[in-house]
């Protein structure tokens, strides 16, 4: 059976969820997740990682999705919860392998972008912005200044991919997509967190004024939020309860609303903003566990019935008991 490439929104979702325990100070349930991405994340190398390198051609067909760019927010990620969990080293090996993987798919994603665009298709600016996440929380524990203008950078560079996506997109996917349209506002979460922890690096580095980097950090993340409603209520009007693989991609950016409210509440200073993002990580947690259950069920092998007779064992013959 083939996994496919998108299976890393697993480890996404675990491990934003897990940076959102963190801050809201849950140690134990921040560790569960936390190594349970890892987990994944090593399953998911070997499985789907290793074979892009070595089986010839495997790349160019996979990279004709953004889906594959998943790969880079998922190491990025877990990157960055290794990195507040004080794991640095591990981290920043984490930062060289994305930011290899993001230069090598990013080219054939865009060479072979396809209209109208869906909500997987932002994963193309969430690869950079992850990349900048991983950057700004390793720039303060090294004193590494070049990694906050790397990150600023990558803000940019992510905010135009957004741009370029957002222009391209079919709004009709609010109501028919199959949950990846929720990465439309989580593209926005994850520069507002990126460009908050680029703005907390410079303030700690010393690093030219920062006023300006906060308040575009509010800025996104006020962009963010505006499309927190829109995807609610089209989750109202039109209930989609699959909790398959493709709802981890909405369990990512619900988690990335809590994340980055966190670290933009704390750098504006704006307490209601941090009070949202502990309200809000609970919200993350349940829809985690909602899809852990979902994945556990899909996992588990369906009993096998015998044709000619139904789920409990009665022939759909005569109406007698099956011997």
């Amino acid at each position: 059976m083939k996994v496919p490439t998108t299976s890393w929104t697993i480890v996404m979702t675990c491990g934003v969820v897990s940076i959102d325990l963190s801050l809201a100070h849950q140690p134990v349930l921040s560790a569960i997740l936390l190594w349970f991405a890892a987990a994944v994340w090593v399953l998911l190398t070997g499985v789907l990682g290793l074979p892009l390198i070595f089986e010839r051609g495997r790349l160019a067909r996979e990279a004709a999705s953004p889906g594959v760019l998943t790969i880079v927010a998922a190491t990025a990620v877990l990157g960055s919860r290794l990195a507040l969990g004080g794991y640095r080293i591990v981290a920043a090996v984490l930062l060289a392998v994305a930011a290899v993987e993001c230069a090598v798919l990013i080219g054939p994603v865009l060479r072979r972008w396809v209209t109208p665009t869906v909500g997987i298709s932002f994963v193309a600016g969430v690869a950079a912005d992850s990349v900048a996440l991983l950057s700004g929380t390793l720039a303060m524990p090294y004193r590494a200044r070049w990694l906050v203008f790397v990150a600023l950078a990558l803000v940019l560079v992510a905010l135009g991919l957004y741009a370029f996506a957002a222009a391209r997109f079919d709004v009709r996917q609010l109501l028919t997509g199959r949950g990846d349209h929720w990465i439309a506002g989580g593209a926005l979460a994850i520069s507002a967190l990126s460009a908050a922890r680029a703005t907390q690096a410079a303030d700690a580095l010393g690093l030219f004024d920062h006023e300006a980097l906060t308040v575009g950090a509010l800025v996104l993340w006020c962009a963010a939020m505006a499309w927190l409603p829109v995807l609610i209520v089209a989750e109202i009007a039109r209930p989609r309860v699959s909790l398959g693989l493709p709802r981890w991609a909405t369990g990512f950016p619900i988690g990335m609303y809590a994340a980055c409210s966190f670290v933009v509440g704390e750098v504006t200073g704006i307490t209601g903003i941090v009070d949202f993002a502990r309200g809000w990580t609970w919200v993350a947690v349940a829809a985690t566990v909602l899809l852990l259950a979902g994945l556990a069920r899909g996992l588990v092998p369906r009993p096998r019935s015998f044709p000619g007779t139904d789920a409990l064992g009665a022939s759909s013959g005569d109406g007698r008991a099956a011997p």
